[in-house]
Formats: structure tokens, sequence, C-alpha cells
């Protein structure tokens, strides 16, 4: 009666496996029948692939994972700071104005730090400083073969030296702008643009010690030397390209 018993259970036992095997077969081709295709966005039991870099999608990880600073830039609070200048190419030189220094940092995936964050960073990078500057914590002249010259670097900071609107420059009008003429309005008269106004000026910034001080303004137009910052986020924070 005992190995009878043994047997039966043996024998349900066997049964519930196979059973057990041929749904788990069944609703697996049934779940892959319509389960999504790969993709770049998450999507619930889909597949995630990765991009055109190799990489997944930075807003699909998870930032604690990837909050840091890459080599080429410092921690400074929750920002990522270049620790040198950005380097121009040959082409770029003598360009890298308030425009070029924007859009280039946007570019990056940054922008264009403010003075008081440059203020904030002396003690942590080697911001542009004077010849006379400890060319160990600033980034100094000490080439005598062109002349030794003091420098300073751009900030996002503008100010205006003259007073009313037209000091922060102007679109202008163009030439084929016309009234409403249901309110009776005339036509504008054309005036040039000004988008880049001598009165516009970017604050510069230098070591002055690793304190950090004002070297005064520049024409938005005029080049300068200038860094890119970067926010931490997940992803990419803070990785040149």
């Amino acid at each position: 009666m005992t190995n009878q018993r043994t047997v039966g259970i043996v024998a349900w036992a066997a049964l519930a496996l196979a059973l057990g095997a041929f749904l788990s077969g069944a609703g697996e081709s049934i779940a892959r029948r319509h389960l999504p295709g790969p993709s770049l966005k998450p999507r619930k039991f889909g597949i995630l692939r990765l991009n055109r870099k190799k990489k997944f999608p930075p807003r699909v990880l998870p930032g604690k994972v990837f909050d840091r600073c890459s080599p080429e830039t410092v921690k400074i609070g929750t920002v990522c700071m270049m620790t040198n200048p950005y380097p121009l190419e040959k082409e770029d030189i003598g360009r890298n104005d308030f425009f070029f220094a924007t859009q280039k940092c946007a570019e990056l995936g940054g922008y264009l730090p403010t003075a008081a964050q440059l203020i904030g960073a002396a003690p942590y990078v080697k911001l542009a400083g004077r010849v006379d500057d400890n060319e160990v914590t600033a980034s100094t002249d000490i080439d005598p073969t062109d002349g030794l010259k003091d420098r300073r670097e751009m900030s996002a900071s503008l100010t205006t030296i003259a007073s009313g609107g037209r000091a922060a420059g102007s679109q202008g009008v163009s030439e084929v702008s016309r009234g409403d003429p249901k309110a009776g309005e005339p036509n504008p008269s054309p005036l040039p643009a000004d988008p880049a106004p001598e009165t516009l000026q970017y604050v510069t910034v230098y070591d002055n010690g690793d304190r950090g001080g004002f070297a005064g303004g520049r024409p938005v137009g005029q080049p300068e030397n200038f860094r890119c910052a970067f926010n931490k986020a997940q992803g990419r924070a803070g990785e040149l390209k």
C-alpha cells in the first residue's frame, strides 16, 4: 500500500511539472506575440535598445548612478565646470565672442557660467590671471616671445554702459514691415538692426589670487577666453563631446 501511494505521489508530481512547463511555454509564446519591439523609449515588457552611440538613452537611466562630473571638468557644488578654458580650433581664433561662446557651450550640453559662478570656482580651477599671479593656481601668460599679457575670461553676466532700451541692442525694422490697415496704422520706417551693440557688454573675471575678481566689461562682439559649465544630471553630466 505504501509503495502504491508513493508511486501515485510521484506520478502526480511529474504530471504537475509537465503541465507547468506546458503552461509556461504557452504563456511565453502568447506574451512574445504581444510584446512591443525594441525601442529607444522605455515601454512595459518592452526591449530597450542602444542608441547610435551604443549607449542607453540618458533619460531612462537612474540619475544617482551618473551623478558625476567628467574628467574634463571639476565638481563645484551642483555644477561641473571646465578645468581649462575652451580649446579653440585654429579657424575659430578671433571668433570667440559672446555669441560664439554661448552657442558652443550649449552645443556641448552646458552653458556659459555667470560671473558669480566663476568667482566661486576660483579656488578650484585655474582661472585666467595677471602675469604676476601664481602660475600654479592661475592661468597666466608665461611665454615672453609674443609679449606678456594679463588674462581674463568671459562670463554670462551682462551689463550696459548707457541708459535706455537701445543700449541692449535692437532688432531694427525690416523694409517689408507694414502697419495694420484695419487699425489705420502707418507703415513703419525701416531701421537697421543692432544685434551686437558696443553698449552691451559681458562682465569679465580673473583669478585674483584664487579670490576671484572683476576685470571690467567687454562688448559682446569682442572675443575673449571662456569656459563652459554643466549642471549635474542623469546621463552625460559634464561630459564633453
